[in-house]
């Protein structure tokens, strides 16, 4: 999952694909990918091993 973060506004939302408008002040356009999320909870790479 990844964490889109609006230009304007600042408010952010999880999500696998980008939003077509922001959550908050429903700018069009605006909302930037910033990171991914781990699935794994311990942050290494054992769970894609299995």
């Amino acid at each position: 999952m990844a964490v889109f973060k609006c230009e304007k506004c600042g408010a952010t939302k999880e999500g696998r694909c980008k939003p077509k408008k922001c959550p908050e002040c429903t700018e069009t356009g605006t909302m930037q990918k910033q990171e991914e999320k781990k699935t794994s909870g311990c942050g290494c790479a054992c769970s894609a091993k299995k």
